[in-house]
Order: C-alpha cells, then sequence, then structure tokens
C-alpha cells in the first residue's frame, strides 16, 4: 500500500503498482538524487513493515524513478538495522524491474584507488545477523544465485561510468561484512589473500532479495579508501570516507542520469524469471496468508 505526499502538503491515495521501473537506492553521502523533477514523495507499506524513508518518486531523462535512502536521510539506520525486505518489497510494490544500488566500500587492492568506481559482479557474503530471503512460513524456495547481479545492468551501468569520465573496474567481487564496525587488519589480509576487491555492510542482501523478488540488481561500489591493510595509508575512518564521498558525489548523480538515460526499455536478462523453477513447495499446500504476504512476487505463479 502507497501514500503520496506532494508540495502542497496534501496526501491522496497512489496505486500501487506500475508508479516506476527503475529504483535507485541511495547508501552513504548519498541521500537524495539531483535532477528529479516532478516529484513526489511515496510512503510505501510493505507486509514487512516500513522501508528505511519515504521513497522518492519523479521523473529522470525521461523516466519514471523511485529513489530510496538506504540508511535513511540524515543516515539515522545502521547497516545491520536496515528493513532490507521492506526496501526491495516496495520498489517492487511500485512496479520497478531494475534497481541501480550506490554504496561505499573499501578496498582490498593496490590497483582499486579512492575515488574510482567498481560495478561487482560477485559477491562474498559474511554477515550474520540479517533475513536474507522472502520465503518461509509455508513456502520454500531456491533461486539461482551463481550470477548475483543483472549481466545487461552491468553492462550499462560501466558504460555510464566510463562516458562520465571516472575509472571503472567492471568487475569484481566484494564481500559484504555485518559492520558497523570496519575490518580488522587480519581480516582485510584474509579478505586479500582470498582476491576479493572490495569490501561493504548492505549490497549482497538487497541482490539476494532483488533476485528473488524478480528485479535485475547492479551496484555502483564508490571507492573511498584502502580498508586498513595498505601500508601507505592510515586506518580508515568515517569522517575519511565522507569526504572522499562528497568528493564524489557529482560524479555519482552524473552516472546515475547517464545510466537511467541508456537503459533499454526491454529486459534481456533472466531476472525476470528468477523464479519460473525456484518454487519448491507445492502450491496447493501453501498457506493463504503467505500467499496474500508475497503476492506482489508470486502472483503470476498461483494464479
Amino acid at each position: 500500500m502507497a501514500t503520496s505526499k506532494k508540495s502542497d502538503k496534501k496526501s491522496t491515495r497512489a496505486k500501487p503498482s506500475a508508479m516506476a521501473t527503475l529504483g535507485i537506492i541511495g547508501g552513504s553521502g548519498l541521500y537524495s538524487m539531483a535532477g528529479l523533477t516532478d516529484t513526489r514523495e511515496i510512503g510505501v507499506k510493505t507486509p514487512f513493515g516500513d522501508p528505511s524513508d519515504a521513497i522518492v518518486l519523479g521523473m529522470l531523462e525521461g523516466k519514471r524513478v523511485a529513489f530510496l535512502a538506504r540508511h535513511g536521510r540524515g543516515h539515522r539506520i545502521l547497516p545491520s538495522e536496515i528493513n532490507f525486505r521492506a526496501n526491495i518489497y516496495a520498489m517492487k510494490q511500485l512496479g520497478v524491474q531494475r534497481i541501480i544500488s550506490v554504496s561505499a566500500v573499501g578496498s582490498l587492492q593496490e590497483d582499486l584507488r579512492p575515488g574510482e568506481f567498481l560495478v561487482p559482479d560477485q559477491f562474498f557474503d559474511r554477515t550474520k545477523l540479517r533475513v536474507s530471503t522472502f520465503f518461509g512460513e509455508g513456502l520454500v524456495a531456491h533461486v539461482t544465485f551463481d550470477k548475483p547481479t543483472c549481466v545487461q545492468a552491468n553492462a550499462v551501468l560501466s558504460d555510464a561510468i566510463d562516458h562520465c569520465g571516472v575509472k571503472v573496474h567492471r568487475r569484481g567481487t566484494y564481500v559484504c561484512i555485518e559492520g558497523p564496525q570496519f575490518s580488522t587488519l587480519a581480516e582485510a589480509h584474509v579478505h586479500r589473500q582470498l582476491r576479493f576487491e572490495v569490501v561493504g555492510m548492505t549490497n549482497v542482501t538487497e541482490a539476494k532479495l532483488a533476485r528473488e523478488a524478480e528485479i535485475c540488481y547492479a551496484a555502483i561500489a564508490m571507492i573511498t579508501d584502502y580498508d586498513c591493510w595498505h601500508p601507505d595509508h592510515e586506518s580508515v575512518t568515517g569522517a575519511q570516507i565522507m569526504e572522499t564521498l562528497n568528493r564524489n558525489a557529482e560524479n555519482a548523480q552524473r552516472v546515475l542520469r547517464e545510466a537511467v538515460r541508456t537503459m533499454p526499455a526491454e529486459r534481456s536478462c533472466k531476472c525476470g524469471s528468477a523464479l519460473r523453477h525456484a518454487l519448491i513447495t507445492d502450491l496447493k499446500l501453501v498457506p493463504p496468508a503467505t500467499k496474500k504476504k508475497l503476492a506482489a512476487i508470486i502472483a503470476k505463479y498461483i494464479s
């Protein structure tokens, strides 16, 4: 269920679907989307609770876009406190088919420098406190996740970064830690020995849920620091991250506008049918309450 708020402060009922086909999730340092026009805020209610903040709907490069601040405006929510299920389910309820995520990451390799962008094509999950599935309560599903991000969206996003003159790394593994603490030196060395490229605290959970919701997912990993392993750089601090992010906020905004502009209307990937062979439970045995709760993502398979 969604309610909208326009600039005249009047609230009206909003249709909960087909309001946007592209979603943008902004992380640390990206709490709004420049260039959005004809904007209004949508308060979306989901079966999993409230999203991190109101979702801002608007037009960007001629397309309808839904923007959500992952940590809430003012950065109020820890990575482990984020209601990831509500965030992704809300996007699905609004009709979003593709999500572009922006997040801050630390570099684990010498040639991945602060200020550069990486588009991850793999994740390694080291979180331990999060629910990362919509399923359960009488319905079992196992989605394919060998390629956790959308190949088509990744290519568009990588080209957009290059077009905007930012150094882009078109693939790499993002290791997702629980946080909120940064890595220990021992952890950083292990991550480097495993040949991971960057470390962050959010994206893998979003990617898992987006796949279950049959939404394409791609991410801009904005490199802000060298974690704590580099002998010639001080250990990472929150202030250091924000300073680098603020310098690169304009780049991120330009990349997002270019990616939205060039994203094709048709999806050539398999993300939109991820559940076709993933629902294991005999659907006649699924409790009605579960069917209702997950209607936004399973309706076409149970009708």
